[in-house]
Order: structure tokens, then sequence, then C-alpha cells
């Protein structure tokens, strides 16, 4: 038993079948940009399927996310969303024809009943314990796959190779449970094969269910119809963290809803996420999904384990700020601003002070979710010193006051509030006290702008003004006097 490799002329439908039991995970992010590329590239059909069959732990909103993510990193979907909680007809019809084809088998087993008999079992798994009693169907009785022991069943996996599977190692597995609800392994193949899905493109972890998927695809071919060809098969690389575990969202941040909400930018996430398996032919780094849909080949996507290194995708999304035109960058922090509804609101992205400042805070940031902290100084209802900075930089430092002092009395004195004059005003404060420039710009810094790390201080400044400077400076000295008393 095996499945077979397709048609070449055969119509490419891909899908993906995310679960709403959670925030969209990074994993199906990958799984959903390979799907998407491939269905482009080759004119084909891209499908978007919701795995909602478990009403416990699904949440509606849970669904929006999903579609939002989707939409967010560009990976618009051709068919859909259908729901599998809306086809339930479907598989009890897959279910009837099954049981009258003899391939199924009632069972009322419960789960600590197994575990007694088949403790000492060598082969874990159920036992087959009902196959010949000949239960009928029934309320608190599963319907369970009999399973041909006898051979192999071989996945022709386009990433993988081929991946034999003994069937004796196969459970009579369960596809209806003892509630009469489907389970994912009758739900996915009814829905592939009424979709006509000819590639399964999915995560690592199904690999081990694919046979038994085979195995139910087959028995309907059997079961009457017409037979429906089985799609091919590629399971992409599991994502791992810097300890090479599997990333979980119980540990890891996961969710990519999160990277969104952090002011990272799609286009630089669907780059990253295209690296965690593939890499293009001439070993570029960056690239825009049109040259994904040019380059990409589920051939060529490495099995190994391919790490999520959430640093490489900070310098990534670094790298798209800063690639972006003023203006984009402008409307890329506003949009982000208005849709995480920060405190200091959206209306400050279009005054003149911040396109003053817009230059050095793309300079700097990797993440739009760092243009706020940046900015403060300026913007922020009410300035405030952060402690641990007024502390290291100002009042433990023994020379902090005075270097406060000779920077409010030469700033005072400056006739052009420019960032060269106040520069050359700080050097000669510097110069006095014995230090260079760097040491001496700290307690000032720390004073006018609030923290000791930030925009380039001459500059800042200068768009603070010359009013609010100086103010800041007498406020800074008069706090260290008060603390002094």
């Amino acid at each position: 038993m095996s499945a077979g490799h397709l048609q070449a002329d055969r119509p490419v439908r891909v899908r993906i079948a995310p679960s709403p039991t959670g925030y969209f995970h990074v994993g199906g992010a990958r799984t959903a940009l390979y799907n998407w590329a491939f269905a482009r590239q080759h004119d084909g059909v891209f499908v978007l399927r919701i795995e909602d069959t478990d009403a416990e732990r699904n949440r509606e909103e849970w669904v929006d996310g999903i579609l939002d993510a989707l939409r967010w990193i560009g990976t618009d979907w051709d068919e859909g969303p259908y729901r599998q909680s809306e086809r339930g007809y479907l598989y009890q019809a897959a279910t009837e024809r099954l049981w009258e084809a003899g391939r199924l088998y009632a069972c009322d087993c419960t789960r600590e009943q197994v575990l007694e008999r088949t403790k000492d079992n060598q082969v874990p798994g159920y036992d087959g314990y009902c196959r010949e009693r000949g239960l009928e169907p029934g309320p608190g009785r599963a319907l369970r796959f009999a399973v041909d022991h006898e051979g192999l069943t071989v996945v022709h996996d386009l990433v993988r190779g081929d991946v034999e599977f003994a069937n004796a190692t196969i459970e009579d597995f369960v596809i209806v449970k003892s509630n009469g609800a489907p389970l994912f392994v009758l739900a996915v193949v009814v829905d592939d094969r009424d979709m006509r899905i000819s590639h399964v493109i999915r995560a690592e972890e199904h690999l081990p269910t694919t046979p038994k998927g085979i195995m139910l695809w087959e028995a309907l071919n059997g079961a009457g119809g017409d037979p429906v060809e089985l799609p091919a098969f590629a399971h992409l690389p599991v994502l791992v963290n810097e300890r090479r575990q599997k990333i979980s969202k119980r540990r890891d941040r996961v969710a990519l809803e999160d990277y969104e909400a952090d002011g990272y930018l799609p286009e630089a996430m669907a780059n990253y996420l295209a690296l965690l398996g593939w890499t293009p032919p001439d070993g570029a780094e960056l690239f825009g999904l049109e040259d994904l849909v040019r380059e990409f080949r589920l051939e060529e996507v490495n099995h190994s384990p391919a790490f999520f290194d959430d640093k490489r995708l900070v310098h990534f999304n670094g790298i798209y700020i800063r690639a972006l035109t003023p203006e984009q960058f402008t409307e890329r922090v506003r949009e982000w601003a208005g849709r995480t509804g920060h405190p200091l609101g959206t209306d400050l992205y279009g005054t003149p002070a911040w396109r003053s400042l817009a230059p050095l805070v793309q300079e700097r940031v990797a993440t739009l979710s760092e243009v706020p902290r940046n900015i403060e100084f300026l913007f922020a209802p009410e300035f405030e010193m952060e402690a641990d900075s007024y502390e290291r930089a100002i009042l433990n430092d023994p020379e902090g006051a005075a270097i406060l002092t000779d920077s409010r009395r030469r700033f005072g004195e400056e006739a052009d509030w420019s960032a060269p004059a106040l520069k050359a005003a700080l050097e000669a404060v510097a110069e006095a006290h014995g230090r260079k420039l760097g040491k001496a710009q700290a307690p000032v810094r720390v004073a006018t702008l609030g923290r000791s790390v930030g925009l380039p201080l001459f500059e800042s400044l200068e768009v603070l003004g010359r009013t609010e400077t100086l103010g800041r400076l007498d406020a800074a000295l008069e706090r260290v006097s008060a603390t002094s008393r």
C-alpha cells in the first residue's frame, strides 16, 4: 500500500486546515506560506479550511485571528473558509460507506479497560478486542477502522522521500468517538477527497498519522462511488528553539498575532518564515513574495529541523524598516499605533517635530513598538526621568550635578539653538571636567530625555527646544538639591 505519485496534468489544489484552539502559530503561518506559494506558482487553488469540530476548545475570535493573520502576511486564499462543523453530513456518509463495506467495527472499550489489557504488550495500542464481537453502532460505542496488519504502507513524501510504516504497528484506530463525533483522521480525508486536494503540504507532526489517512482513503475508494486519486504529500520540518526543542506555545513565543502587535512588518515576517526550511537557489536572504512564488520548490525543502531565531527575525525586521521611505515609515507607525491603541495616539505622526525626528528613529528601531519609547521625551503628556537612570547618571555621579549646572549655563548663553552648537557647548563642559563627551552627556541626556539610551542627544534637544530643555535641566537640579538636603 502506498501514496502514489500524481499525474503531471492534475490541477494543483492545496489547503491549510488550522484549528481555532488558540492563536495562529508561526509554524502554521510557514505552512500556509508554502502552500500559497506553491498554488500561485502552478496557477492552482489555495483552500482555507477551519478544523472546528472540537466545540469545547474552539473560539470564534480565534477563527478571526487566523483569517487576519493570513491576510497580514499576504497569503490570500481562493476558496473558503470552509468549516468542518458544517460538513458533518459528509463524514456521516463516509462512515456509512465504510461500515457497509465491512471496514469498521463498533467498540465499547473504555480507555481504562484497554490500558489494563495491554499494559504488558510489547506493541502498544489497541488490541483488537472488539473486532470479532459483532457489536452494532450505538451510544457509548466508538467506531474503529479494521487495519490490514500485513505488509507496509509507504508515504511518497516530496520532502523526505519514501517513508515506510509497518502495518503491524498501526492499531485499529478510532474514526468516530463514542459520542458520535468524527475524529480528525476521518474528517481530513473526507474533506481532502471532496475538495480534490492534489498536494497535502503540512507539518512534520502529521507524518505518523499519514498511513492511517492513506488506509482510509483507499478504503473509501473501494467502498463505492468514483475513486479519488491520492494527493502527493510533503511534510515540512519542525520548528525548534535555541535549545533545539520543538517550539511550543507553553514555552516559546509562537503566536503570529503577537509579532504583529509588537510592530513587525508583514513582509519581513513572510520573508523570514520562508527561510525556515528552504533557501532560494542563489542563496539570497532578502526577497519578496513575488520572488518566493517564482523560486520556491517543494523538492528543495530541507527535512532537518529549522531554528526559529527571534534575534535573526529582529535583524530582518530592522532591515525592512530602514528600507522604507520616510513617508512609508510614518504611515506604518501611525497604522500600528492606531491598531494597538498606543497611549501616545496617532496625531503626533503628522507634526513637524515628528518629521524632524523620524529619520533618527527609523535608523535605530528594529520594530515599530520601539518607536514610542524613543519619542516619549517629546510627546508624552508628562515628562519623567527613569528612576534607575537618574540614580546612576546623576545622583550617584560625584560630578553629575556640576555637569548639569555648567550645561544649563552654557546652553542658556547659546544663541544658536542647533545640534552642532549644542554639541560644541557640551564639549566645552566635558573638557572643563576632564571627561570625554560621552561621559559628560550621560547626566544631560537623563535630565532632558528621561533615560540613558535613546536618540542622538543634540538633534533631540534641537527639536525639544530651548525653553523646555532649560526647564528640564532646572527641574533635575532642583531634584538633586532636594535629595541632598
